[in-house]
């Protein structure tokens, strides 16, 4: 019985090391992949500082132009919106018929008047002849001299008559005051015109300007002579110069204004909103490529490489885009590595292995 037992025990036990002599080892964990990509290391460089603005094309000046006659009947209007005029040229004019019998009928008075003083004249002569020869009375002579003052004055106010008569003629025909062109038109003939009808716009010389609102610290940043650059609709670039600024901000929107010329407005129109950058010069500023830039959920993100070559994947504010770069405001410090080419495929904490060095 007990060699039985020993046997069975013997048989156990080298069947359990023959269970354990042809086990196979356990398979090892696989090592994660590592991806290719380069790295920039953050540094300072120069940069144009510049303003990404919207605004509107308006005229430098806007002239209204009317009559200054009340229920007189257009004649003839001579000219188009976009019609380049000179100062002096006739615009419209009215219907003068009336206006001539009035300035015939005040003539005709000036001529009676006239002939009267000339009589008063004389009578007033011979009162202070007749007066020194005691032949009248002193109280005769003064009425005679009196006659003469009173065909006087009555002179003074016909001509005045006369001459407002011809003011009013001259008022039938609307002339330019200045050099420009017609921007608007909204008199037909045979309307009638009173003063105050805005009958047509003139900008004066043709000269447009572009007006942008401004944030508070961008306002202060903007000089007079600045160039600004515009974008039109068609694709050209115009060129501007600041003018000047509005010497305050809406207390509402705290925005203010700035006034562009442009001497060259090419294909711009009065009315037309267009993008408008404005160069301010160059800063020292951190920046990126815009191929290591990610951008999600409306922000920006790199990712950083730490001391074990993983990438860390950081938010940043940045700023302007420029030649291939864009400005790192906030979120890197100078010396930090970041990965530039294959950001696109990387997650947070993954392993990278830097291919083709550093550059900057």
């Amino acid at each position: 019985m007990k060699r039985w037992t020993h046997w069975c025990g013997t048989a156990a036990l080298f069947g359990l090391m023959g269970l354990t002599g042809c086990s196979k080892p356990a398979a090892e964990a696989p090592k994660p992949a590592t991806m290719a990509v380069t790295a920039i290391t953050i540094a300072q460089a120069s940069m144009a500082r510049t303003v990404q603005l919207s605004g509107s094309v308006a005229p430098w000046e806007e002239i209204r132009l009317g009559v200054e006659l009340s229920g007189h009947r257009v004649q003839s209007v001579l000219v188009e919106p976009g019609a380049i005029v000179q100062k002096g040229d006739v615009l419209l004019r009215l219907d003068g018929r009336m206006l001539a019998v009035e300035l015939r009928q005040a003539t005709a008075q000036l001529e009676q008047a006239r002939t009267n003083l000339e009589l008063a004249r004389t009578n007033a002569q011979r009162g202070r002849d007749m007066l020194r020869q005691k032949v009248i009375s002193a109280q005769q002579a003064e009425e005679w001299m009196a006659g003469e003052k009173t065909s006087a004055a009555a002179v003074t106010v016909a001509e005045a008559t006369v001459a407002a008569a011809r003011l009013r003629s001259e008022f039938a025909q609307l002339q330019a005051p200045y050099a420009g062109v017609i921007a608007t038109r909204t008199v037909e003939p045979g309307q009638i015109v009173n003063p105050g009808d805005v009958l047509m716009t003139l900008v004066r010389d043709a000269r447009l300007e572009w007006r942008a609102e401004v944030t508070e610290a961008n306002l202060l940043a903007i000089e007079p002579g600045q160039i600004v650059r515009l974008r039109s609709l068609d694709g050209q670039t115009i060129e501007g110069t600041v003018r000047t600024r509005s010497p305050g901000l809406d207390a509402r929107t705290r925005t203010g204004l700035v006034y562009v010329d442009l001497p060259d407005p090419k294909s711009l129109r009065s009315g037309m909103f267009v993008e408008g950058t404005i160069g301010l010069g160059d800063t020292e500023a951190l920046r990126v490529p815009s191929d290591a830039l990610l951008l999600r959920d409306g922000f920006a993100y790199v990712f950083v490489l730490d001391e074990q070559s993983k990438a860390r994947e950081r938010r940043v504010e940045v700023g302007p885009r420029q030649n291939g770069w864009v400005e790192v405001r906030s979120g890197l410090s100078a010396g930090e590595r970041i990965v530039g080419k294959g950001a696109a495929f990387l997650g947070d904490g993954d392993p990278v292995r830097v291919v083709d060095g550093t550059g900057t």
